[in-house]
């Protein structure tokens, strides 16, 4: 007998085949509204539980878009030799990571627990960030979770602790 959150997590392999038209609907939708919006509740369960999540007071939960392409830096204008000319650094951050970051400007008071992935189309990639509220006393109580209370967790995702960020810092295998 499998669990239900396999089954959320076996259609959530192939969204767009195993969701078909609804799929492409709901990322019609995001693609219209706001670039940072809190939700009521995840909608990939399954993942947004694997990471840290539970449905109490002191969890939140975003939902981001971020634009795709585009992150190398313009070219200067003139005033340059031609060897100075070329811009070959390119941002060294992935785009969940980036994501999180929007998320902790937007919700300064949170702290980001994590986040994964929910979509992509032609334009945006969409991810939904878990944010902790370190100032609620049920946060506080909670064993599992009271961790992220302390100093050294302070704008933690700025400072790249979260997961992506330590797979963009190339700490994690």
């Amino acid at each position: 007998m499998k669990s239900s959150y396999s089954y959320i997590r076996k259609t959530w392999k192939n969204p767009k085949k195993n969701m078909g038209k609804a799929y492409r609907e709901k990322l019609i939708d995001w693609r219209k509204s706001n670039v940072v919006v809190r939700l009521d509740k995840p909608t990939r369960l399954d993942r947004a539980r694997a990471l840290g999540y539970k449905a109490k007071v002191g969890f939140v939960i975003a939902r981001i878009r971020i634009r795709r392409g585009g992150r190398k830096r313009p070219k200067p204008k003139g005033g340059r030799r031609s060897k100075r000319q070329t811009i070959r650094k390119t941002l060294k951050m992935n785009y969940r990571w980036v994501a999180e970051q929007r998320c902790q400007k937007k919700f300064p008071n949170l702290e980001v627990l994590n986040s994964y992935w929910i979509g992509k189309d032609g334009i945006n990639y969409f991810y939904e960030v878990i944010l902790v509220d370190p100032s609620r006393p049920e946060i506080k109580k909670d064993k599992n979770i009271k961790w992220i209370i302390s100093k050294k967790q302070r704008k933690r995702v700025l400072r790249g602790l979260t997961s992506a960020g330590k797979k963009s810092r190339g700490l994690r295998k």
